[in-house]
């Protein structure tokens, strides 16, 4: 037996006898339009992990994770989903900010925000989109000035996920007065809980507030808190975006599949696989979950390189549209009913809820838009868009 199959053995025989008793109800819980299932129990599951050590399992040891390969990782993000397991509460400081700390942080850094992650102790947020720049994350007009052995940080961010939960945020914002663009940016870890942070939920069309506005008026960071050097913020914030797309999404595509397989179910359950357009539709959607998966086992070699490559903004792009065309396909399968709630309070079912929340897959975590251009200019050598 390979390492790889005595890992996925480990994984899955430990999930069978972990996910059981007061956790066995969280099956399910979370995920994307429904982070607010069960957070406090998710939070105790994500401690618990952490405590039989199974948090951060692609960290290096001596970062507290369990070191493990490639092919592991993607072993334990594939079983975590084929088990039903809950969406985890931690994966902005465990897939974010933990690798670019290991990558551009200073041993104080790793040393003092390293090990709260790695026990679910402290979770964090990303502090990137503003209301005036959208996806063009260059042009953020958030602020943060020195004052003595602080940064003080004024201005405004969006769409930031879990920040209601969340004690950290990790802030782009511009240091260097009079810069433009992607020059004169900071990448500035920002305690939440202190005057000067007001975080607003955003109320969605699925009814939650996963997403929040945050603003920054006057906050205070400690000095050593810019990871990289003030300035060197958007070849940091660059990193980040790249660990984002990293061996998770695999997991994340088991997750695609079992939704698919359901829609299947509903469409042969309720005559709408009669249909010749609908099987047509069904057809296209295994296919492109096929090629979905293809992709994202390409990208792993540039994981193991360091980052992903282009093939992350590719993947972007194909797995977002894709799954917006699910709930859209999933609509079409439900018919005229999918345009009624069950019942009062007029709660979204689990078809709804997908339709719905899938239309902000092609928008966030860099729009379609945006990744269309990261390819033009900087994997093709295209001429870059004409901007104002």
């Amino acid at each position: 037996m390979s390492s790889v199959e005595e890992f996925r053995a480990e994984i899955r025989g430990w999930l069978t006898a972990h996910l059981t008793g007061a956790f066995e109800g969280l099956r399910g819980r979370g995920g994307p339009g429904r982070e607010h299932e069960s957070f406090a129990e998710r939070l105790a599951w994500e401690r618990h992990m952490a405590a039989e050590g199974w948090a951060c399992v692609g960290w290096p040891r001596e970062h507290g994770g369990r070191g493990a390969a490639i092919g592991q990782q993607v072993a334990f993000h594939e079983e975590y989903a084929l088990a039903g397991a809950p969406a985890r509460v931690n994966h902005i400081g465990e897939q974010l900010l933990g690798p670019t700390l290991m990558a551009f942080g200073t041993p104080g850094q790793r040393a003092r925000f390293l090990p709260p992650i790695v026990a679910a102790e402290e979770l964090w947020c990303q502090g990137y989109s503003e209301p005036d720049a959208g996806s063009d994350l260059a042009n953020v007009r958030t602020r943060a000035e020195r004052d003595g052995g602080d940064w003080v940080v004024t201005g405004q961010k969006i769409w930031t996920s879990l920040a209601q939960d969340a004690q950290w945020c990790f802030v782009v914002a511009r240091t260097e007065p009079g810069s433009s663009r992607h020059a004169g940016l900071s990448y500035l870890l920002v305690p939440l809980d202190q005057p000067g942070v007001e975080i607003r939920p955003i109320r969605q069309l699925t009814g939650t507030s996963e997403f929040n506005e945050v603003y920054f008026d006057g906050a205070r960071t400690r000095a050593e808190h810019v990871v990289g050097e003030p300035g060197d913020g958007w070849r940091v914030a660059m990193a980040t975006l790249g660990f984002e797309r990293g061996v998770s999404t695999l997991g994340q595509q088991v997750g695609f599949r079992r939704e698919l397989e359901a829609l299947i179910g509903l469409a042969r359950g309720n005559g709408a696989a009669d249909d010749p357009l609908i099987r047509d539709r069904l057809a296209r959607a295994w296919t492109g979950l096929e090629t979905i998966r293809c992709n994202a086992l390409r990208m792993l070699d540039g994981v193991a390189a360091g980052a992903p490559g282009p093939e992350a903004s590719i993947g972007k792009i194909y797995w977002a549209t894709w799954h917006r065309e699910l709930g859209e396909l999933a609509m079409s399968v439900l018919g005229a009913g999918g345009m009624t709630a069950p019942e009062a309070p007029y709660e979204l079912d689990e078809w709804q809820r997908l339709f719905l929340f899938s239309r902000a897959d092609t928008l966030y975590a860099g729009s379609n838009e945006i990744q269309r251009n990261i390819i033009a200019e900087r994997v093709l050598g295209l001429p870059r868009e004409i901007r104002p």
